[in-house]
């Protein structure tokens, strides 16, 4: 209901497009940095894990137990940062997301047993949940329509670089003793985390936050730092004050979200139903689609892929690392340009294909005794090709969609909402992901999962309408018609 954006950013035939606003993508760098958090936890734990079950002697499932913890946990953080943020704003919720994985990383670096472990991933779990819903948030609510799908997949980006840093983390550190390097490998993503805590003392509140608060001159002030001109400013500000004024008949100036829940999950209008379909819908199929698990449990899958050496399973890790860094940022520069249907739809076309020739290619290697090495290098190319589709379509796109469809009143808990559920799928996906691949094969998972992207495809084709270049009003009334209506 509400928007940032005045007539001279929107796309005009021949307009030259505004050069991309420096205060804005710094604020929205730093905020997306919390997402390298998870990212890291993510790449560095699939080496880990090898180590910490053979230091300590875990089973399969205390293995699962402990990696998908993480996952389940930031459900909570997920419900919870949407009343929060509504409460104490936005960057202050990032700060919490950032100091609560803190203390999470240094329990697990220090963890003397099993339980402790697993609790020091249960408090880093919550601080992730904060940091996956708050970031993508932050970020549209200070965005111009332009460049939006840019600045708001930034937290995908620092996913997949925390996913390239842990890879590497694992390869550097594989060769100390197994009863240190899994220390060192999951402690140290403490630091980043501080670094974090104090990179927001720099950051501005969201102007959209403070306006529903009644800080009408701290907004304004924010919004001329994010502006080209003083008339675009004042025109933005304006906008902004007349979509708050209908967030709560009594006192607008104080909203906390109050009503929220009933009206988003209880007595949601048409619209809002379609937008909170779209929204759940593209974090389930992000998350069903297997990608956390592969990538936690990419070591086991080589493996079943014949490759055995510890120094070559991590190296390969690292191609993926870098793979998926590279389709992450060319989706980042080119999502405003090319919009995010033909980005998603392109990306789970892509993983379905992948997906059948991984499962192919585990199949042969499953049925003969002999690996050839064509059926190895066919599932280290699908693997990859695989997560490089998935950063190029549903990894960043999930994040900018389910973000900006929401209206005002409902952004912050409706986001919440959908990242819960993304938090949920994920890990059940990440704690079945092995029992399930040791009863009925890697390749029938993967053969399963291709399926599920399958049936993401058609979802997304027939529910998810064209956000590019819309201001945060206009996106609204495009769930106001039926999607099948809409032009896209």
């Amino acid at each position: 209901m509400d928007s940032l954006e005045n007539s001279s950013s929107r796309d005009v035939p021949g307009a030259r497009k505004p050069v991309l606003n420096k205060y804005a993508f710094a604020a929205a760098l730093l905020a997306s940095a919390t997402s390298i958090l998870l990212g890291y936890d993510i790449g560095v734990m699939s080496g880990a894990i090898i180590f910490i079950k053979e230091n300590i002697h875990i089973s399969t499932i205390e293995v699962e137990i402990l990696v998908g913890s993480l996952n389940v946990c930031s459900l909570f953080g997920s419900l919870l940062a949407g009343k929060t943020s509504d409460l104490i704003g936005r960057r202050l919720t990032i700060v919490l997301a950032a100091s609560t994985f803190l203390v999470g990383a240094v329990l697990m670096g220090f963890a003397p047993s099993y339980p402790f472990l697993v609790a020091g991933r249960v408090i880093a779990g919550v601080g992730v949940g904060y940091s996956l819903m708050i970031a993508p948030v932050y970020t549209t609510e200070l965005s111009p329509a332009t460049s939006r799908g840019f600045l708001t997949s930034l937290p995908e980006l620092f996913i997949t670089l925390g996913i390239l840093f842990g890879y590497l983390s694992n390869y550097i550190l594989a060769g100390l003793p197994n009863r240190i390097n899994w220390r060192i490998m999951v402690g140290i993503a403490g630091a980043p985390a501080a670094a974090i805590c104090l990179g927001v003392l720099a950051m501005p509140e969201s102007p959209r936050w403070l306006v529903m608060k009644g800080r009408y001159g701290e907004a304004k002030k924010i919004i001329q730092k994010i502006s080209h001109t003083m008339e675009e400013a004042e025109s933005r500000f304006q906008e902004i004050k007349i979509a708050a004024s209908g967030l709560d008949s009594e006192n607008s100036s104080q909203f906390s979200g109050k009503g929220v829940w009933k009206e988003l999950l209880l007595t949601p209008s048409p619209s809002l139903r379609r937008i909170l379909i779209a929204a759940v819908g593209i974090n389930f199929f992000m998350q069903a689609s297997g990608n956390d698990a592969v990538v936690y449990y990419s070591p086991q899958v080589f493996k079943a892929a014949g490759i055995h050496n510890k120094r070559h399973l991590f190296g390969i890790t690292v191609i993926m690392g870098i793979s998926k860094t590279f389709f992450v940022l060319v989706s980042a520069l080119f999502l405003d340009r090319f919009g995010r249907r033909p980005l998603l739809l392109l990306g789970t076309l892509g993983m379905v294909f992948s997906l059948v020739g991984l499962g192919l290619g585990s199949k042969f290697l499953a049925e003969n005794n002999s690996e050839p090495t064509w059926a190895i290098v066919l599932s280290i190319i699908a693997v990859c090709a695989f997560l490089s589709f998935f950063s190029i379509g549903i990894g960043p796109i999930t994040w900018v969609y389910s973000s900006e469809i929401f209206p005002m009143k409902y952004r912050a808990q409706g986001t919440s909402v959908a990242i819960s559920v993304n938090r949920l799928v994920s890990g059940g996906v990440a704690m079945s992901f092995l029992t399930i691949a040791n009863k009925i094969t890697f390749a029938r998972v993967f053969f399963i999962l291709a399926g599920i992207m399958t049936m993401a495809t058609i979802f997304f084709y027939i529910l998810l309408p064209e956000t590019k270049g819309k201001t945060l009003e206009e996106i609204e009334g495009l769930f106001e018609a039926r999607p099948s209506d809409v032009e896209n």
